[in-house]
């Protein structure tokens, strides 16, 4: 398997790890011996699977949500009656901002899809103990606010938080989807479909067959 880390502007190195580690916190200890790092990481993936592209995770989910945006948020508006999707349009109007605009997209396409992010998607007080709150999370993206401002996002995975300061929850996602892929970490069975469409259709890795559209279409 090869990774692209990224320690600053000029100094890009790609690691071959033979084998896959067996939980993150070994990722982790391997990445920092051999690369000394101590801050986030921006991560790309490579893979036979995808005929040995080395993608821009980053880059190809920000253009995806960009591209199927108003179409995205059309739907979104249609389903009223779903509460949990009308909460987060009720937030939104066409003078939100573009980033305002993606956060929007990836929080309400799980309720889009019929699927739970309840343990995927959180929203926690800085005041809050980390190991309540990361309970029951597989895998996942902690929103923390401080009074009515959010000011970190960070990525947990076996109920652990793995990163932090992500900025926003389209830059959490991307770092997220590149875990996943690296570590050949399964996607949680009930939000199947919103993974499906975050990898297949937003981010546009594996194309092929993509069941959700199906379900997209029925909605």
């Amino acid at each position: 398997m090869l990774l692209r880390i990224i320690l600053c502007e000029n100094d890009i190195r790609k690691l071959t790890i033979d084998n896959l580690p067996e939980t993150i916190d070994d990722f982790c200890s391997i990445l920092k011996m051999k690369l000394g790092l101590e801050g986030d990481l921006v991560i790309q993936y490579k893979d036979p699977d995808f005929d040995n592209e080395l993608f821009d995770l980053k880059g190809s989910l920000f253009a995806g949500l960009d591209q199927y945006m108003t179409r995205f948020l059309e739907l979104y508006k249609g389903k009223s009656g779903i509460v949990d999707l009308a909460r987060l349009m009720r937030c939104f109007d066409d003078k939100s901002s573009i980033h305002h605009k993606r956060t929007v997209l990836l929080l309400g396409l799980p309720y889009f899809l019929k699927e739970d992010p309840s343990s995927f998607f959180k929203t926690v007080e800085a005041t809050d103990d980390e190991e309540t709150f990361t309970r029951g999370m597989k895998v996942g993206v902690v929103m923390v606010k401080n009074g009515e401002d959010i000011i970190d996002t960070a990525v947990v995975l076996e109920e652990a938080v793995i990163m932090t300061n992500q900025h926003d929850l389209p830059r959490a996602i991307a770092l997220l989807m590149g875990l996943l892929f690296s570590l050949n970490i399964d996607y949680p069975k009930e939000l199947k479909y919103t993974f499906e469409v975050i990898q297949k259709v937003l981010m546009n890795i594996g194309g092929g067959q993509c069941s959700s559209l199906d379900l997209i279409s029925e909605c």
